[in-house]
């Protein structure tokens, strides 16, 4: 019995894999790369050649952040060299996205394709994430998301990740350091979501045992709220020396959002 059972196991594992497969097409378009602000930095632009209009994650594409690093076949001084073909490509764990073309105006202008790893959605579906397509995997290519980095993740205590909150907290750069100083301060096992409001509004644990200092408490709901409508520690201290040394973080949000301290 146990080798029959095996081999059902066997063979629903390759069907995923297959499905997985004929579903993660390559996506085809135009691309560019220029010159960043930031001497280590590059622009990439993307636009998909086969979109619908209204479909989601589709069309243009852009990012002033892609790191040269991550970059082979491309250097910034290719970029003076009019002309000069180049095939620039950032390999990841999600996938490989190519860019080639020829220099024309201080800018790498050719086709891209990327091209999805079947073999990264099977180790996340094992890891208990699901819900891929290719312009998702694309998006982990370009952020460079990767097994590792998740399972470190959810490792921290991370709770209710899914494939497309996973690339908000890599934007918003919620690293497991940042989980673990927040569970330190009694923020245990904060949910994806919460932790990326963190990211989006600035909440940081200096600033929370700063507060903690001054003999307040605040939940996460609370944190976002006092981030959000600037009831930072030195507004607090303004208000204790003022004599208003028992006013609520509710009646501190209250003071700032019709401006009682001006």
């Amino acid at each position: 019995m146990a080798p029959r059972v095996f081999l059902i196991a066997a063979m629903f594992a390759a069907a995923t894999l297959v499905s997985a497969q004929d579903k993660l097409e390559p996506l085809h378009g135009t691309c560019s790369i220029t010159a960043s602000e930031k001497s280590d930095r590059v622009r990439l632009d993307l636009e998909r050649d086969d979109c619908v209009a209204d479909h989601r994650g589709c069309g243009h594409n852009d990012s002033d952040n892609v790191r040269l690093a991550d970059l082979s076949g491309f250097s910034l001084t290719d970029l003076q060299r009019e002309g000069t073909h180049l095939d620039a490509s950032i390999a990841a764990e999600a996938g490989t996205l190519r860019c080639s073309g020829a220099v024309h105006d201080s800018a790498l202008r050719g086709d891209y394709t990327f091209t999805p790893n079947a073999a990264f959605v099977t180790r996340m579906q094992q890891l208990g994430i699901s819900g891929f397509d290719s312009e998702k995997l694309q998006a982990y290519t370009l952020f460079h998301i990767d097994t590792a980095w998740v399972q470190a993740l959810q490792a921290a205590g991370v709770a209710d990740m899914d494939s497309g909150n996973i690339i908000a907290l890599r934007i918003f750069r919620i690293t497991p350091e940042f989980v673990h100083s927040m569970d330190a301060l009694g923020y245990p096992h904060l949910p994806a979501d919460k932790l990326i409001a963190f990211g989006v509004h600035g909440v940081n644990p200096d600033e929370v045992k700063q507060v903690r200092a001054l003999g307040y408490n605040p939940d996460a709901d609370e944190l976002i709220q006092m981030r959000i409508f600037r009831v930072t520690p030195d507004f607090i201290r303004r208000m204790q020396q003022r004599g208003f040394k028992n006013l609520t973080i509710a009646k501190l949000v209250q003071v700032r959002i019709f401006k009682l301290a001006e």
